[in-house]
């Protein structure tokens, strides 16, 4: 199938390090099963959720140009998104949290192309063209709903991560490809879900994009809007999951008032889950992740916010009191007995930016080999350096061209030929370049002249620690970022080419303008004879011939297969009702 790639503007402008993540949808890769099952899910779903789900689910379908009968066309889809805003991307399963989050920051939805096995069709832990078309897309129509996935991604972008987040995802990436990769053999799944459950159980401090992810499963996975004693739908993996849409109405699942303690609960993927969260409407989610933010390093900065990227070992930026800001892996601190920052250190390439814009000369070209610079007052002086203007500097010896040296409050000392400084839009210095500089604390040489040029931050304090670099074309952050766990695609066995050719048949007489009944007929008894265990197909002959022999191979199935007894039920009551209209 010929697909026409329609252009979006909102995906043009995404920067490098997320364009890696796109992939080609493939549509000719879907096949006449991929095709049954989408339609099966859908139906379903449009006939329950218009009962359960929020008002706007229903209509989002049609904003957002998700066809009930076929498996929707991304290209098809950002035509129409793009009348709301918005944007949509294909991608090879889950990828890493902050690029996610930071996606939905560009109002761009990122949707894994793939979809569900027939074995999983009620749910699956891997993410599908279902969960994420039929799930995330429609509710963005709601223009409240749309501005908080926009800000939960701005804010998520900046949260924090550790080692073992890292290793989590891996982890969680590689189960869900085994569970939708056909034949894949139950030790190995076993073996994954154990490492899964492994690590969900290890005793780690929360870091926070484990809380903001927590935040997220509650709302934009599994989220309910109203009241606790009369909910409704809104979250992505309820609205595209049927056994779980009809499960969380029950009293067995316990309804909570949802606040910022949801960020404290964890889930398990591979389960239902025995709890949901509650919020009265749209702009309260708003209010909680704002209250969540301000537990954020990005907004309290300080000693935490720096201990948190040195722990992280990841690609981190703080910003100091002048507004300069600092991007790099930070492995060290300084802090007077106050618990102040009073020196930090990167390692390896290090920029220099203001407002996110790269300082000029300041590149990773000039700080190869990392960043390091004391903070604080100077000794004996109340003046902050920041605040000092030109005669300031004077009176206290800092002329361009001389030598001089100091003290910090916290007992760093400098002692260098001052060159030149860098001012910021307000007028305070935030940036000085010494040659010939030596930096001691205690003894201890923090930098030398054999060092090279010593560019020192000014500032008082640390205001914002944050995920990420503050302008990311200073990095190459397009390179290594890629899971190296790819999605396994089986080549299909002749057993299963000859079942897809008879879905395929199906599907073609259903769109003809007549009904071959007669064929229909021949393609049940190849059915029944061939493939004696499979129940769509059956259930679409019946839909279409109401064949009386057809609907005893039905119930004949039920007792042979119980496991997916409700599942053939459930498709024959939709029939009833689609009769009876």
């Amino acid at each position: 199938m010929e697909q026409k790639i329609e252009s979006n503007e909102l995906i043009d402008r995404l920067p490098p390090h997320l364009k890696q993540y796109i992939k080609p949808q493939n549509y000719e890769q879907y096949t006449p099963i991929n095709q049954a099952v989408w339609r099966y899910v859908m139906r379903k779903n449009v006939d329950y959720l218009s009962k359960v789900a929020h008002e706007s689910y229903v209509e989002g379908l049609q904003k957002t140009g998700i066809s009930i009968d076929s498996i929707p066309s991304m290209y098809g889809m950002n035509r129409i998104l793009k009348e709301i805003g918005w944007a949509a991307v294909a991608v090879d399963g889950f990828i890493p949290p902050n690029a996610f989050m930071e996606f939905q920051a560009y109002k761009v939805l990122v949707i894994a192309s793939d979809i569900r096995q027939l074995e999983n069709i009620e749910y699956t832990p891997a993410p599908d063209i279902i969960h994420e078309g039929a799930g995330h897309a429609p509710i963005i129509a709601s223009p409240d709903y749309a501005e908080y996935l926009r800000r939960f991604g701005e804010i998520g972008a900046k949260a924090i991560t550790s080692a073992h987040d890292t290793e989590m995802y891996e982890a969680v990436r590689e189960l869900s490809i085994l569970k939708e990769a056909e034949g894949t053999p139950q030790d190995q799944i076993d073996a994954a879900e154990q490492k899964v459950e492994v690590l969900q159980n290890k005793e780690v401090e929360r870091s926070e994009i484990s809380l903001i992810r927590n935040l997220h499963w509650w709302t934009v996975e599994y989220g309910m809007v109203g009241t606790v004693e009369d909910p409704k739908i809104y979250g992505a993996g309820l609205l595209s999951s049927i056994g779980e849409s009809e499960w969380c109405m029950k009293e067995e699942v316990k309804k909570m008032p949802y606040s910022i303690d949801a960020a404290y609960q964890d889930f398990d993927i591979t389960k239902p889950q025995p709890q949901l969260y509650v919020t009265p409407d749209f702009a309260y989610l708003q209010e909680v992740l704002e209250e969540f933010a301000n537990t954020m390093a990005v907004r309290k900065g300080g000693w935490r916010g720096l201990k948190k990227l040195i722990g992280s070992k990841q690609l981190g930026t703080i910003e100091i009191s002048t507004g300069l800001q600092i991007s790099g892996v930070f492995t060290r601190m300084i802090q007077n007995e106050d618990n102040e920052v009073v020196y930090f250190e990167t390692e390896g390439p290090t920029a220099l930016a203001y407002r996110e814009k790269e300082v000029i000369g300041h590149g990773v070209s000039r700080h190869t080999n990392g960043f390091r610079s004391p903070l604080g007052k100077l000794k004996g002086i109340n003046l902050a350096i920041e605040n000092m203007g030109p005669r300031d500097l004077q009176a206290y010896n800092f002329y361009d061209g001389k030598p001089i040296a100091f003290e910090f409050e916290s007992g760093i000392t400098v002692e260098g030929m001052n060159v030149t400084g860098m001012r910021n839009l307000g007028g305070e210095l935030m940036l000085i370049q010494f040659t010939d500089c030596t930096v001691k604390y205690k003894g201890e040489v923090l930098f030398a002249p054999e060092d090279g040029d010593f560019d020192m931050a000014v500032g008082m304090d640390i205001v914002s620690a944050f995920a990420g670099a503050a302008d990311y074309l200073s990095f190459d952050l397009a390179t290594h970022q890629i899971s190296e766990t790819e999605t396994v695609r089986v080549a299909q066995s002749e057993e299963e080419q000859k079942l897809n050719a008879l879905y395929g048949k199906v599907r073609d007489i259903r769109e003809a303008d007549t009904l071959d009944t007669e064929s229909l007929l021949a393609i049940s008894e190849a059915l029944k004879k061939d493939h004696p265990s499979d129940w769509l197909l059956p259930l679409e002959l019946f839909e279409l011939t109401s064949n009386s022999s057809i609907l005893q191979h039905l119930e004949a199935l039920k007792t042979i297969r119980p496991e997916i007894a409700h599942l053939i039920d459930g498709g024959l009551e939709l029939l009833k009702k689609e009769t009876i209209q």
